[in-house]
């Protein structure tokens, strides 16, 4: 397969998750999620935009660096924690955003902390700069873990 069709696939299945989360996201964050109790250290709402682009383009490129060379089926666990945390990220924003329910996107959001650790470990036997490009990502997914706990507290 083709190193170009594979970064297109990376970017398209990263970007298409993104995009179906905002469809839970965006309508809330002006109604639901203003109204709710949030601690003192929550960034303002514009910061989330840039820095989910910039973390969903690392990513993409770093499932990219391990695919580039082998098949699929070579990196089977590699492209299953990839799959799976790309669901898990999606269901944070149906659970937390879609469904108002803060509590069970915390639960999602740990089981997701724990996927991007292991997809850190899985994709460093590729690649090292493709774990190093995860490490923001579990550092941002750390941060809005305690955002997110801090919203099931106060509210």
């Amino acid at each position: 397969m083709n190193k170009y069709f594979k970064l297109i696939i990376s970017l398209t299945a990263v970007y298409t998750t993104a995009f179906f989360g905002s469809y839970f996201t965006l309508p809330s964050i002006g109604s639901w999620y203003l109204n709710l109790n949030k601690p003192l250290f929550n960034p303002p709402n514009w910061i989330f935009g840039p820095v989910w682009s910039i973390l969903y383009l690392m990513i993409a490129i770093s499932f990219y660096l391990v695919w580039k060379k082998k098949t699929l089926s070579r990196i089977r666990k590699s492209f299953q924690l990839f799959l799976l945390q790309l669901v898990l990220n999606f269901m944070w924003s149906l659970l937390f955003f879609g469904l108002h329910q803060p509590l069970l996107a915390f639960v999602d959001i740990i089981l997701l902390w724990i996927f991007i650790l292991l997809m850190i470990m899985e994709f460093k036997n590729e690649s090292k700069l493709a774990s190093y490009l995860l490490i923001p990502y579990l550092f941002w997914v750390t941060f809005a873990s305690i955002l997110n706990l801090s919203i099931v507290l106060l509210n």
